[in-house]
């Protein structure tokens, strides 16, 4: 993302400065979600929506304004899907197939995926969409081998069960937030 970052700003300052305050409110959803989740086992509202609207504009103008410049993709090409290839669709596609993928886990389990998740997890995949669908796809396993692991240390320190809940949404914000700072394989 930090070299995305830097290509970005030669090519189109402006489309710099949207994904970085894309990216400073990704830092204060995650840990406002994050606190109140390991507290409450709840993602609000009042925060999953208006972050719909704010990650859009911000991610959504980025991606115009690379349009009107006619500046290249900063995605390299062959991480675009022919059919969602440019980065505004892709913002909106990543969203959507996020959201679907948690929707379908809540469908399938719904103790074991909450609706807070889903909602979250539309978000999160406009961010990753921005970036490519290899992230999408590593930002979505990243946050189950997070929760896995902290899962595993907790049932290893007797301090939970195979029946024990956690909150989600740390994790999928942390598989996010790694997928964004590193790049896609």
């Amino acid at each position: 993302m930090i070299e995305r970052l830097g290509n970005l700003g030669a090519v189109s300052p402006l489309a710099f400065w949207l994904v970085v305050a894309a990216c400073a409110y990704f830092v204060l959803m995650a840990v406002q979600l994050t606190i109140i989740d390991v507290r409450h086992h709840l993602l609000p509202d009042r925060i999953v929506f208006p972050s719909y609207g704010i990650a859009g504009v911000l991610l959504l103008g980025a991606a115009a304004s690379l349009a009107v410049l006619a500046a290249p993709d900063p995605v390299p090409a062959d991480d675009a899907a022919a059919l969602f290839g440019l980065p505004g669709l892709r913002i909106l596609a990543g969203g959507a197939v996020m959201w679907l993928f948690y929707f379908l886990l809540h469908t399938v389990y719904p103790p074991g995926m909450g609706f807070g998740d889903v909602k979250l997890a539309g978000v999160l995949g406009m961010y990753l969409g921005f970036l490519g669908w290899h992230h999408v796809a590593a930002g979505a396993f990243a946050a189950f081998v997070f929760g896995g692991l902290w899962s595993l240390g907790m049932i290893a320190l007797r301090r939970g069960t195979l029946g024990s809940a956690i909150p989600f949404g740390p994790f999928m914000l942390a598989g996010t937030a790694a997928a964004m700072l590193f790049p896609a394989a």
